[in-house]
């Protein structure tokens, strides 16, 4: 009996001193690979293709020309001989075009239908609109009855290359606008289709009103005409620079996944 004992007790020893790969490999801890944290990229489309961006780019600036071509050879209309109505066409056919371009690029599509995206779009419209206008007005628009009608016009122009964009893809998220408008820092693709084609648009009608005051007398000078030729010139010179950085991210990202 204490020879049966003495082999068993021999045997644990050698079977706990053993080092057999097959137990070293079991003893060993499992090291489980680590999830990587995701990276900060657009909701709607992140990082897109570039063909694809470039296409929704063209459309965007595309739509200005053919405003003003359906103004002029539709209705015989001109900026600088009926604002007001020219101005009225113009935002009508890009407004159209830029909500329908941004509502599919809306955050959350699984959430958000393309019908509401649309609605937010005509909502930030409007607010944008009265924002611009008011903003017009205190940086020194004229004022009075006869300016009124270019001024809303003007105005709604104004919102769908600022608030639209914003508004269709955002909605009411005060993170995404504050990150946008006030701090300025895109993170994506879409970011940066809002982002720098707003502040281009702001940015051409502030230095598109400095020939107003001048005593060139020229028809142009009057309100809101230069100021809405600036305007679009830094729309979209925004919608250029606003390509750019998608193609340098897209080709930054790419670089990093190798």
């Amino acid at each position: 009996m204490s020879q049966v004992g003495g082999q068993t007790e021999t045997s644990r020893l050698e079977f706990g001193s053993s080092s057999s790969p097959s137990s070293s490999i079991l003893l060993q801890p499992m090291n489980h690979p680590r999830k990587k944290a995701p990276e900060s990229t657009d909701a709607a489309v992140p990082f897109a293709s570039s063909l694809k961006l470039l296409l929704l780019h063209l459309i965007c600036a595309l739509g200005l020309p053919s405003a003003f071509w359906v103004a002029f050879n539709s209705y015989s209309l001109s900026l600088i001989q009926n604002s007001a109505q020219t101005l009225l066409v113009v935002w009508a056919i890009e407004a159209s075009v830029v909500i329908l371009v941004y509502s599919l690029l809306r955050r959350n599509p699984d959430q958000c239908s393309n019908v509401k995206a649309i609605v937010r779009g005509l909502l930030g419209l409007l607010a944008g609109a009265l924002v611009n206008a008011l903003g017009a007005i205190v940086l020194g628009a004229p004022v009075g009855i006869q300016h009124f009608t270019k001024t809303i016009h003007w105005s709604l122009l104004m919102s769908v290359f600022t608030f639209v964009p914003a508004a269709s893809v955002f909605g009411s998220s005060w993170t995404d606008w504050h990150r946008i408008f006030a701090q300025t820092k895109p993170i994506g693709s879409t970011d940066f289709m809002i982002c720098f084609p707003a502040h281009g648009a702001v940015i051409g009608a502030w230095f598109g009103a400095w020939p107003m005051p001048l005593d060139w007398e020229r028809p142009w000078q009057e309100w809101p005409i230069c100021v809405t030729y600036g305007a679009i010139f830094g729309y979209l010179l925004g919608l250029v620079v606003s390509f750019g950085f998608v193609v340098y991210n897209n080709q930054r990202k790419h670089a990093k996944g190798e």
